[in-house]
């Protein structure tokens, strides 16, 4: 492969260009999101006037809060991900169900997906990770470029098996123009077109003073901010011990009913800045929650989930680079965490690590455009 290679000063030629980037992103969690959006922000720096339309399930108000660049949205799935019973365990049945009713008429289906690319006039389809736009660009001879962390012929041969299916899905990502894999992630050993790439993040404003004001706390209490990454799940956040001087940040739909917990969205910030902001998050091993929280140098307990294949890459990356402890699903369930924020308030925190992987990946694309 050949090197990356600094394009930025082309980019005051690009503001003439009128393209179309047709960006499929998962609704498998938010991480999805939360590495697109930096690459889109970038494009829309170096070429003002791209048309950029956003194929994905996830909620609009969620995309605009992360993708400041102007987009279309249309609701479109690429992929199946998995089917989640809750936010740590994966319904292997309705996802292996799901596949095969996926794939039933895949043919046909690829088939449909480059009339529907043809038809928005794609100049290029960038894919995390849906496979489905992937293919149907190989079909229409459009360029299409593939990032993300992990892919889903890895995770679905894992749960499900190495079938007809795993080979439809490894071969729309290994015959795309590139797969960019986002560190840290799955080895993914077996695509030809693997290129890695560094960190990718939007790292937030520590605005801890402000949010003090504005919440009326002592600068003695500390704030967690908890999070599952955007599976629709919730914690037993009501049935937690209290802990003095500790608070906690959590979604409004989770309708926590305990006196230190406060609703996130009642707070006039945003989330990347809520994260650099707070003392310490608790989360599930997520690429975005991981390297958003090392970037801002905060400090990181996680809930063991060994089953899912992309965590080890993960918790290895993050125990290197960030401070960090883990917790196991009973302790979570029990909100049993106060020996761990004792640990990680009493370490020493490592340097805030740089994600540069945004603009390598931005560069890339703006080059294959131009």
């Amino acid at each position: 492969m050949d090197e990356w290679r600094e394009i930025i000063p082309l980019k005051y030629l690009f503001t003439l260009m009128h393209t179309h980037l047709v960006v499929s992103i998962s609704g498998h969690g938010f991480g999805h999101v939360a590495q697109t959006a930096p690459i889109l922000n970038l494009l829309h720096e170096y070429m003002p006037r791209l048309r950029i339309t956003v194929r994905s399930s996830v909620p609009t108000a969620h995309l605009r809060s992360r993708i400041h660049a102007p987009f279309e949205h249309l609701q479109s799935e690429g992929d199946i991900g998995m089917v989640m019973s809750s936010a740590l365990e994966v319904d292997v049945e309705k996802s292996h169900a799901a596949y095969q009713k996926f794939h039933a008429n895949w043919d046909a289906l690829v088939a449909a997906e480059a009339a529907t690319l043809g038809a928005l006039q794609a100049d290029m389809v960038f894919s995390n990770v849906g496979y489905l736009p992937l293919a149907g660009a190989q079909r229409a001879g459009i360029p299409n470029v593939a990032l993300c962390s992990l892919n889903w012929a890895d995770i679905y041969r894992h749960y499900c098996c190495d079938n007809v299916i795993t080979q439809q899905i490894q071969s729309s990502y290994a015959n795309a123009d590139a797969f960019l894999r986002a560190t840290p992630g799955m080895a993914m050993l077996d695509l030809p077109n693997l290129i890695p790439v560094a960190p990718i993040a939007a790292i937030g404003i520590n605005r801890s003073d402000e949010l003090n004001r504005h919440l009326k706390l002592s600068k003695e209490e500390k704030l967690v901010l908890v999070s599952m990454g955007g599976i629709a799940s919730r914690l037993p956040v009501e049935n937690w011990p209290r802990i003095d001087g500790v608070r906690y940040l959590v979604q409004a739909s989770w309708q926590a009913r305990h006196p230190d917990a406060i609703i996130l969205e009642s707070i006039p910030m945003n989330f990347s800045d809520l994260l650099a902001s707070s003392d310490a998050m608790l989360c599930k091993p997520g690429y975005g929650s991981f390297v958003e929280a090392a970037g801002s140098g905060v400090p990181v307990i996680y809930v063991g989930r060994p089953d899912w294949p992309e965590s080890p890459a993960l918790i290895e990356w993050l125990q290197r680079h960030g401070l960090s402890r883990e917790v196991s699903q009973d302790e979570l369930k029990r909100g049993n965490i106060a020996e761990k924020l004792d640990e990680i308030w009493g370490a020493s925190r490592p340097e805030p690590v740089a994600p540069t992987g945004a603009e390598q990946v931005a560069n890339r694309i703006a080059e294959r455009l131009a």
